[in-house]
């Protein structure tokens, strides 16, 4: 390792990187480097080595995360602050106070000073110091994504990486990190790995796009990048301002309306009346003793495709379990006319898919994660294996068949995750945050396979966090509000 230039804070010359059991190298002699002080956001494909660049630029490899990697030359700052996605991965105590004094005391801070600088800390994300012995736990996820901010900023980082830290949270909570990282980030080198741009396009200085190869295919300002790069960012798949425009919109499309269903005067989209699958009356998801998510009527027919929304906390994912009977639950529920059995009973209905793709895999392989979807006593060989390639290509898995899921980006364990429940075309699928983590032409690939299935009478319940989608796809819209589920109306986009 040695020192490039005196202004670069963090760098790498010529980097070659391979995971352990891969073939290929994921970088060819990559060379990047960030100067003191900037703001750099790196944009790619799901899968292109994103958040493994960063993770070298930081150090984390290979000092804590041994991967075989060889440079030519590298600076890596010598105090790297990292803030990830899910910042319950961050934290090693149960209150706020003790998780920021956790830190401070490894950094040798005299006791006495803690509370005050706790109390800075705090106020310098946006929270509350009113009750700073705070558990963890009943916090929202912006919050947990603010004090994880703050932790990090206690380490006096030379560097802050934000890896896709608002990729778990609503648009509030969006908003309220990055507001938090705009108020603390003047002086600060920022190196950000981000989907949803939005928020940040304007506020960076510099922005380096990754092909699907892993090399750099645009590096320069966000005007430079966007306007001469637009048709390149739209051939790999890269969000940009207004990607959103430019793509095809098949719930509103004049075929859509006339084959699915038809508009009333005031813009809404009603679908044919079916029969409906699934029936929901005073119903309950419960943790212990306490109801979680309570409602009060609701129904899921043929070719729904309901938008479950709100903020973080409101009960949204207990929702989704409560309707697999993966919480405990009571009141009336009907699959089908008849009441609602077990999970392993429901499972024969429902596909269901986890905000935490981890949760869902159980082989050694991708290939063999998809398998297990199709049981034996149902598929043939030939069909499995023809089923199984054919999904694989779908959702661009096809040449990592043989990876093991843990060894995936994060966008690729999603589209596995969704891949799995869609391999068997079940009557409903429910699926929590399947987008997050993708890129747009995956975004854009998965939403269309998901309004194939629909058309086909595939019911889809879908919790999300992005407008977009329920925009333009949503044929319903359940709004869930301190744990209670409430109908809204879906109305065409002006």
């Amino acid at each position: 390792m040695s020192w490039v230039a005196e202004d670069v804070v963090a760098s790498v010359t010529r980097l070659r990187l391979k995971f352990p059991g891969e073939q290929e190298l994921i970088f060819h002699n990559m060379s990047v480097s960030v100067r003191k002080g900037e703001k750099l956001l790196l944009l790619g494909p799901s899968g292109c080595g994103k958040s493994t660049l960063l993770q070298v630029l930081s150090g984390l490899i290979p000092r804590t995360i041994e991967v075989p990697m060889k440079c030519d030359a590298a600076v890596i700052p010598a105090r790297a602050g990292v803030v990830f996605q899910d910042p319950d991965t961050q934290f090693c105590m149960s209150y706020a106070d003790e998780e920021l004094a956790f830190v401070l005391e490894n950094n040798q801070v005299p006791r006495e000073q803690m509370p005050s600088r706790i109390r800075k800390l705090l106020t310098q994300v946006g929270l509350s110091t009113d009750e700073i012995h705070m558990p963890i736990g009943s916090m929202s996820q912006g919050m947990k994504q603010r004090l994880a901010i703050a932790s990090v900023l206690a380490m006096e980082p030379e560097v802050l990486f934000l890896d896709e830290p608002t990729a778990l949270l609503d648009e509030e909570g969006t908003a309220q990190v990055w507001d938090t990282i705009r108020h603390i980030s003047a002086d600060q080198t920022l190196v950000i790995v981000e989907h949803k741009i939005n928020e940040i396009v304007h506020d960076v200085d510099r922005i380096v796009v990754l092909s699907a190869q892993g090399e750099i295919m645009a590096d320069g300002t966000a005007e430079e990048v966007f306007h001469k790069q637009r048709q390149a960012l739209s051939d790999y798949g890269v969000w940009y301002p207004g990607v959103w425009d430019e793509a095809s919109s098949p719930r509103w499309s004049e075929q859509g309306t006339q084959e699915h269903g038809v508009g009333n005067d005031s813009g809404a989209f009603i679908l044919a009346a079916g029969t409906p699958i699934l029936e929901l009356e005073h119903f309950s998801g419960l943790r212990g003793s306490n109801s979680v998510i309570y409602v009060e009527q609701a129904q899921v027919k043929p070719g729904d495709w309901i938008g479950v929304v709100g903020e973080n906390g409101a009960g949204k994912s207990s929702l989704l379990l409560s309707m697999m009977r993966l919480i405990r639950t009571q009141g009336s529920y009907n699959v089908d006319g008849i009441e609602a059995g077990g999970t392993e009973q429901l499972a024969e209905r429902i596909a269901f898919v986890f905000q935490n793709p981890e949760l869902q895999f159980v082989a050694h392989t991708v290939r063999k994660e998809l398998e297990y979807s199709l049981p034996e006593s149902l598929f043939m060989d030939e069909q499995r294996r023809e089923r199984v390639d054919r999904i694989l290509l779908q959702f661009g898995l096809e040449r990592l068949d043989e990876r093991h899921p843990y060894q995936l980006s994060l966008g690729q364990k999603r589209r596995l995750s969704i891949a799995t429940a869609m391999i068997r075309e079940p009557a409903v699928l429910l699926l929590d945050e399947p987008t997050f983590g993708q890129d747009a032409r995956n975004t854009f690939v998965m939403l269309d396979m998901l309004e194939q299935l629909r058309v086909a009478g595939t019911a889809i319940v879908m919790v999300t966090h992005d407008p977009e989608i329920v925009r333009r796809y949503c044929t319903d819209i359940w709004r869930i509000q301190k744990g209670e589920l409430r109908h809204e109306p879906v109305f065409s986009p002006s």
